[in-house]
């Protein structure tokens, strides 16, 4: 059962999730952008989920965590992947036992994180792949060995129960429609499921020296596609793929190094590839062209995820053997809604006095 962690020294992060919180969900005029750490066990301290405020002004976690839960007493219950809600209000851990469910509540001007009843899931057994669907009404999640399960969110009610989807799961991902599911398998295979209809679409095509391994869907809204990492012989490419007609667009190579994981910020303006060898790199999706590189982030280490943050060009970063990196990004800044309203405003009061200006000038000429 959750409660406050142990006085011992915490466990390594094993992973860990942006959460925000959306403005009607806390105490008025209070936003906070947090992030989810799942911890090891330790000798002194079990398995635990950590809650870190988050300040984008120094791009820095906080150095003691807001609220700290513990998952379960044996080392089976330390989380190995954290899915968070779209409205911040619920994260999902997985274990070797199955998944856990919490909610993120704000009263008595503090955080709590309440564990909820998921009898559905707490006992599927490991998980490598937990997903929500861009809306928050759907949630998936895929095996080690192989089963996949789609439901309804929050009543769990099952949409698709297959328990030979793959092999073993590799990577999954929801379109920006919420409409189909992609995922990947660790014999390089992926397949593409219609969700509402609880049923798999299409098998991706690939030739016998190919492996399909990590997948994201497009996410800036307009022509929808889907971006693949593939082994090709020697080769290490990504590539995106038409969802009209599930055809390959173009590949590009990025990295040397095989790549560990795939991510896709929330605008769909940045890919994110980090490889077994600790670095990452972000791609422009426009251009498809680097637009920055991080050089021995996790020295030595397979990153084993990366996260955009949701609001600043910020990632969070993990692997096993170093746990979690916060890296700000070297991109070009976006403009705040605020700082887009001064600018109209600014052009707005611009006009106003070069108009008042000139038809001050225009009365004087025409006076007698």
């Amino acid at each position: 059962m959750a409660g406050n962690g142990g006085e011992g020294a915490v466990g390594k992060v094993t992973c860990a999730a942006w959460i925000r919180r959306r403005e009607d969900d806390g105490p008025p005029g209070v936003s906070r952008l947090l992030v989810a750490f799942g911890r090891d066990a330790t000798a002194s301290s079990p398995p635990l989920v950590d809650l870190l405020e988050f300040d984008a002004g120094a791009s820095a976690l906080a150095s003691e965590p807001l609220v700290r839960v513990v998952v379960g007493e044996e080392a089976a219950d330390t989380p190995r992947t954290i899915a968070v809600h779209p409205g911040g209000r619920e994260l999902v851990c997985a274990t070797a036992k199955g998944c856990r469910v919490f909610k993120l509540l704000f009263r008595d001007f503090g955080i709590h994180l309440i564990p909820n009843d998921a009898s559905p899931i707490q006992s599927v057994g490991p998980q490598k792949c937990l997903t929500f669907s861009t809306d928050g009404t759907k949630f998936a999640i895929g095996g080690e060995d192989g089963h996949l399960r789609i439901f309804h969110w929050p009543s769990l009610n099952v949409i698709l129960d297959e328990p030979k989807a793959h092999k073993s799961f590799r990577d999954m991902d929801i379109s920006l429609d919420s409409e189909l599911l992609v995922s990947t398998s660790n014999d390089g295979s992926a397949r593409i499921w219609k969700i509402d209809e609880g049923s798999p679409l299409i098998n991706l095509t690939k030739s016998l020296d190919e492996k399909i391994e990590y997948c994201r869907f497009s996410r800036d809204g307009t022509k929808p596609f889907l971006f693949c990492t593939l082994v090709k012989g020697h080769n290490i490419l990504t590539m995106a793929v038409d969802i009209s007609n599930w055809k390959r667009i173009g590949y590009k190579r990025f990295s040397a190094k095989p790549i560990s994981t795939l991510s896709v910020s929330l605008d769909g303006k940045y890919l994110a590839l980090g490889n077994r060898d600790g670095d990452f790199c972000v791609v422009e999706v426009k251009t498809m062209e680097v637009a920055h590189w991080s050089k021995k982030v996790h020295l030595g280490s397979p990153i084993s995820s990366i996260e955009f943050c949701p609001t600043e060009r910020v990632v969070i970063s993990t692997s096993h053997q170093w746990g979690a990196e916060i890296t700000k990004l070297d991109v070009p800044p976006e403009w705040k809604v605020w700082q887009i309203w001064l600018v109209l405003l600014s052009l707005f009061v611009s006009s106003a006095v070069l108009f008042y200006l000139f038809f001050k000038h225009a009365r004087l000429n025409l006076l007698p």
